[in-house]
């Protein structure tokens, strides 16, 4: 079993990193300041990213970066998250919402948020039931959550649509949701969006390990962190000549009838895509088993990634998926620092 130098410091980087990320708004259509961010890590560490024209963030780890040889590895995350756009003004001034990617309504309801608007600041807000006190209404508890039920309430003095509108706000503006971001004594992490800042979060930490520990790669090693995947097609671009395997690091799922736990690697062997490439989901848990690392191979019902977007883009190479599991998926997440560990733990087996 191979053993890597100064593990631990490497799984607190990471998420340390992680943490820094999910306090940066980054919606799909909304992911700037987050590609700021990830540009300045990769760069202090010795990296010379590139922004893509979508606005995701482009980097060669090493491995003979101009090689044209397709025998080139890309690891994809991505950084956009769910979120919401303002879709009207109401009529008391409250904001119909609409979402961005899978955000749910159910899982909205109750969150302090923030509306960006494209001209006149930010305000804050919360997402509420119509009639949200349940001393006053009386089929709080009969009401479907939706996005035609539930409004976002601004913390200003407003109390017509013309009020709110005289702030600036106005259909087409960001709305994005608090993280509340937690790590436990436990190693538990505990956020809104580690789906999938948790994984861009690894792969910062693994770049940082291979420039800080001179590792010298046998294939080209890329980074592709994506933006637009939470609406389906992050991954569908910016593919180097040399690239023959792309890997998506997402969340791995962890829910009923699938084995994955919050502290495995998940190895994902089909999901709603079809099968990844089955030469490559046996090298990856035979990395895992060569570098000790706790993992599950599962089937996700429900589950989309950035590498099915490069595959439909056209793009002719193997593909396959990885994971730290992530508990209650596009609501208040859970993961644990032995998930991050063991991931980590694949991506030096696998890319050398």
């Amino acid at each position: 079993m191979k053993t890597i130098a100064n593990e631990e410091t490497y799984i607190d980087y990471m998420l340390d990193a992680t943490t820094r990320l999910l306090a940066v708004d980054s919606p799909s259509g909304y992911t700037e300041h987050a590609a700021e961010f990830v540009m300045k890590e990769l760069e202090a560490m010795g990296y010379a990213p590139e922004q893509t024209r979508k606005g995701g963030v482009l980097v060669c780890l090493g491995g003979d970066g101009d090689s044209t040889a397709a025998d080139g590895i890309l690891l994809e995350a991505h950084m956009d998250t769910l979120g919401a756009m303002v879709a009207e003004v109401k009529a008391g001034g409250q904001l119909r919402l609409t979402n961005i990617g899978g955000m749910n309504a159910n899982n909205a309801e109750g969150e302090n948020c923030r509306v960006i608007t494209r001209f006149s600041g930010t305000y804050e807000g919360t997402v509420q039931l119509e009639n949200a006190s349940i001393h006053v209404n009386g089929e709080y508890n009969k009401t479907e959550r939706n996005w035609d039920t539930v409004e976002l309430v601004l913390d200003e003095p407003v109390h017509s649509k013309e009020d709110t509108q005289k702030l600036g706000i106005c259909p087409g503006d960001i709305v994005c949701f608090d993280p509340r971001t937690r790590i436990t004594s436990k190693g538990y992490i505990k956020s809104r969006f580690l789906d999938d800042k948790l994984s861009v979060g690894i792969l910062l930490g693994y770049a940082k390990y291979l420039k800080e520990e001179k590792v010298e790669l046998k294939r080209p090693v890329y980074v592709h962190i994506t933006v637009y995947e939470e609406v389906g097609h992050g991954g569908s671009a910016s593919v180097p000549e040399c690239i023959s395997e792309a890997i998506s690091v997402d969340m791995g799922c962890v829910g009923e009838g699938l084995l994955c736990r919050e502290e495995q690697v998940s190895i994902c062997a089909k999901d709603s895509g079809g099968p990844y490439d089955y030469r490559m989901v046996n090298d990856l848990i035979l990395a895992a088993r060569e570098m000790g690392a706790d993992y599950a191979v599962d089937i996700y019902p429900h589950y989309g990634s950035d590498v099915e977007a490069t595959l439909k883009a056209g793009y002719d190479i193997r593909h396959g998926l990885i994971g730290a599991g992530v508990y209650a998926s596009h609501g208040y997440e859970r993961s644990h620092r032995d998930g991050v560990k063991n991931t980590w733990k694949v991506l030096v087996g696998y890319c050398g």
